[in-house]
């Protein structure tokens, strides 16, 4: 186990490294200046912002600077924010984002196991039919969907929650969670039902049945944990984006989260949030995937991560 997280971890930072190095150069392509009042500047003025930023530099030194003080946690200065430090900045707006997605995750993932189950166990009934529909649902139609009908029918027709803003505590969260849930509770709905019809139909489940075991522990104790594994497969990248922002949703409420700023920082050219926050989700993504993987081996001892272990 040791030797394979060790391993995982040298390559995350060599996919690290590709990402930088291509989160860079692809913003050199860009068109536009990243310093936004470019056009009101004399040339006399733009050479001093440009020479500030180290824009004045041949790309090559300048991706070697960036690349230097990124191995020591700096992540540069926004151009948009009036030079404030891009780190600072996705730190004070990661707070909601996080809210936000694991709220989400939370509710879509429980609602989405009880259905699923439900589902399983109750094949071919209304319950079976009802889930069914409800992970169409939550599968076809956008977020962004959700949103404007939650937005409509719990505030403005019966005033349950704020239609927007981030400035009344829960209930201001409420509705966003809501319409990012959804995703999760479809997918975990549609894998938990077919991984549990799979697995109750296998011999090892006929076995414990005839050994006595009741409904409860053929359920939960054999079925439920081997159809948690692909799920755990799936929920994984899912949760890292649901954790660090969700673009749209966070833009429809008006969510002062990561997404909102990245949204921005992308209409003004602003290099630098762009660079940091595609880093940031990064790092958080591939973290993810290791723990998948290692909660492989608490899900399923028979898994084993390290050399062919048996």
């Amino acid at each position: 186990m040791t030797k394979y997280i060790i391993k995982r971890v040298f390559y995350m930072f060599i996919t690290l490294f590709l990402i930088a190095t291509a989160t860079f150069f692809l913003m050199k392509t860009l068109p536009g200046s990243p310093i936004s009042s470019a056009e009101k500047l004399s040339p006399a003025q733009l050479a001093i912002v440009e020479a500030k930023y180290g824009l004045d530099k041949p790309v090559p030194v300048q991706y070697g600077i960036y690349m230097l003080n990124l191995v020591q946690g700096d992540l540069g200065n926004s151009f948009a924010f009036k030079g404030a430090d891009v780190t600072d900045l996705i730190i004070k707006r990661l707070g909601p984002s996080m809210q936000l997605g694991a709220q989400a995750m939370f509710f879509g993932v429980t609602i989405g196991i009880i259905l699923g189950m439900i589902a399983a166990l109750k094949q071919n009934s209304f319950w079976d039919y009802g889930s069914t529909i409800v992970s169409i649902l939550g599968i076809s139609i956008p977020s962004f969907v959700f949103a404007a009908m939650l937005q409509y029918w719990l505030a403005v027709r019966f005033d349950f929650f704020p239609v927007a803003l981030w400035n009344d505590g829960f209930k201001s969260s409420v509705l966003p969670s809501l319409a990012l849930a959804m995703g999760p509770l479809a997918i975990s709905a549609r894998f938990i039902r077919t991984e549990m019809i799979e697995v109750l139909s296998s011999d090892y489940i006929t076995l414990a049945k005839s050994k006595g075991a009741n409904g409860y522990e053929v359920a939960f104790k054999h079925a439920f944990r081997n159809a948690m594994i692909p799920l755990v497969t799936v929920m994984g990248p899912l949760a890292a984006g649901l954790l660090t922002g969700s673009l749209v949703i966070e833009k429809i409420f008006a969510i002062p989260g990561i997404g909102e700023q990245f949204v921005r920082s992308i209409m003004v050219n602003d290099f630098s949030i762009i660079m940091g926050t595609t880093l940031f989700f990064s790092v958080f993504l591939i973290g993810i995937i290791l723990l998948v993987d290692i909660l492989y081996g608490i899900i399923d001892p028979r898994i084993r991560l390290s050399g062919g272990d048996s």
